[in-house]
């Protein structure tokens, strides 16, 4: 019972450390990740070298490629370019287990002292990142050590001893490191287990190599389980990566496990933990030097396994995907897209409501419709996303930004709305047969053009914050009341000559009073920017 506490609090504490010094590198480097995703080309070399540095960050590779999964996905990245990304994931999360062999506990321990007294000593929010990552750091150490300490009187026991020896079967040893790292959703943890186990001795590096493998495919289940309810191409991206460590485990074991086991021993002769270390980043790097000329090969592998099938039932959003959230300023430009994007899709409605009216036709009424179906379900979309977002550690500019974004959802959505009422109000028009008199109609275009051109510039400016954009809202949207008060008075003034009829009047008021909300929702978007600027 006490080696079950013991391990149970040690793995706690190694994953705790984990997954908050990552975090903390994330807060601290999270600003420049859109600098480093602009960085990737089509050379899949930078891929790689991108992808080790990422992992190599946030400690995790089931991580990194939960997080391509999501940029394939949100149209950030192509197959051929995540191919790289998930090689390099693969390198870079070796670093963990070379960490985890280093006998600096008692500095580790020192370390969550200085990292606690930075956070408590600070306010700035850098200081309190890198803080996080130096608690981290420790915490992990500290978790390592207790591990350790939980396994040594494993040393003497017959019945455990007897159960290593089993391990002799590389294929066992294969199907261990997978289903722990599959239940554990982290090689890395796996590993922090394996190197603690060989700390008391009781198996050896030749037992344990195998574990390494399969620990590389379990690693695989993470960004599987990701990939579903995802687009076609970003599955194909979760499954390059379970061909990537399946063709490397079988390269290993029918051809290379002898020279490099050889080759490990002569550069670490004695210690377990580290040969385990020296092991996994061999069996890596290896891997990508061997794999990286064939990678288009891993790309049609994947596209012949996942086949496209019928019609994809794909979400309203282009840009948005969850997985990507973790890293939250690339996540807001794809929100900031995401909203443009529903804003044009309520441009298109506005366009269709103004053909309508010309062509006085239902048929484009009904598409006025079909359209805000959709503005109504992407706008739910995302402002999930976006409350989701608010969640995490933004800076104050991000939060400015997100601030614009929340609210100008609300209003682009609005603005559907009263084309809707429009679109219903051109209906009634063609039902009932209220013919509008030339001038009318000639005078209801024109507030379509000066409305349409005011909500345009007011996406114009949730785009580029361009000061001129922000300027002709203000002055069009002024226009816009003007213009509403003086068709008003004109239309009554035609009511009371008889030159239009009632129901003919009251569907006209009706539609330019839409119009004239539609400025104000404008005008909202152009407020929001001009408040954070």
């Amino acid at each position: 019972m006490d080696i079950a506490i013991g391990l149970i609090g040690g793995l706690g504490l190694f994953l705790f450390g984990m997954f908050y010094m990552g975090d903390g590198l994330q807060k601290a480097a999270g600003s420049k990740m859109k600098d480093i995703l602009a960085a990737l080309t089509k050379n899949k070399l930078m891929g790689v070298l991108l992808g080790t540095l990422v992992t190599g960050v946030i400690q995790s590779s089931s991580a990194t490629t939960v997080m391509v999964v999501g940029f394939v996905n949100a149209g950030l990245m192509n197959l051929s370019q995540a191919v790289g990304i998930i090689m390099g994931a693969n390198i870079g999360t070796t670093v963990t287990a070379f960490l985890v062999t280093l006998n600096i506990t008692k500095l580790a321990t020192f370390m969550v002292g200085v990292g606690v007294a930075m956070m408590l000593a600070s306010k700035k929010r850098k200081i309190k990142s890198m803080a996080e990552v130096i608690v981290g750091f420790g915490i992990l150490f500290i978790g390592m050590d207790l591990m350790k300490t939980a396994m040594e009187p494993l040393e003497t026991n017959p019945g455990f001893i007897s159960l290593m020896t089993k391990f002799d079967n590389p294929l066992l040893g294969i199907l261990v490191g997978f289903v722990m790292t599959a239940i554990l959703q982290s090689s890395s943890a796996t590993t922090g287990l394996l190197i603690a186990l060989a700390a008391t001795g009781i198996i050896t590096f030749k037992q344990a190599y195998p574990v390494v493998f399969g620990q590389n495919i379990g690693t695989c289940v993470t960004a599987l389980l990701a990939s579903i309810g995802a687009n076609k191409t970003a599955k194909r991206a979760a499954v390059i990566h379970l061909l990537f460590n399946v063709t490397g485990t079988l390269l290993f074991m029918l051809f290379l496990k002898n020279p490099v086991t050889w080759m490990i021993y002569r550069m670490v002769p004695a210690n377990v933990p580290r040969q385990i270390a020296a092991g996994h980043i061999f069996f890596n790097l290896v891997n990508v030097i061997i794999l990286f000329p064939f990678s288009n090969f891993l790309v049609k592998a994947s596209e012949l396994i996942v086949r496209k099938e019928g019609r994809e039932s794909e979400s309203v959003a282009k840009y948005i995907d969850d997985r990507i959230l973790a890293t939250h300023s690339i996540a807001l430009i794809q929100a900031t897209k995401e909203v443009l994007h529903l804003g044009n899709l309520v441009m298109a409605q506005f366009e269709a409501a103004k053909k309508a009216f010309i062509e006085n036709k239902e048929d484009f009424v009904y598409e006025i419709f079909e359209h805000e179906k959709t503005v109504n379900k992407l706008q739910k979309e995302i402002m999930e996303y976006l409350v989701k977002l608010d969640k995490f550690s933004l800076t104050i500019t991000e939060k400015d930004k997100l601030f614009v974004m929340l609210n100008a959802t609300t209003d682009i959505e609005r603005v559907g709305d009263h084309i809707e009422n429009i679109g219903e109000l051109i209906l009634d028009k063609i039902d009932n047969k209220a013919d509008f008199s030339e001038e009318a109609s000639s005078e209801i275009l024109g507030m379509f053009d000066l409305t349409m051109k005011t909500y345009k510039r007011s996406l114009n400016a949730l785009a580029n914050g361009a000061e001129a954009d922000l300027k002709a809202v203000k002055e069009y949207e002024e226009e816009i009341d003007k213009l509403y008060k003086t068709l008003r008075k004109n239309h009554i003034d035609r009511l009371n000559k008889l030159i239009c009829k009632p129901d003919a009047g009251i569907i006209f008021l009706d539609m330019i009073s839409n119009m004239e909300r539609v400025g104000d929702h404008s005008m909202n978007i152009a407020e929001y920017i001009m408040e954070v600027v």
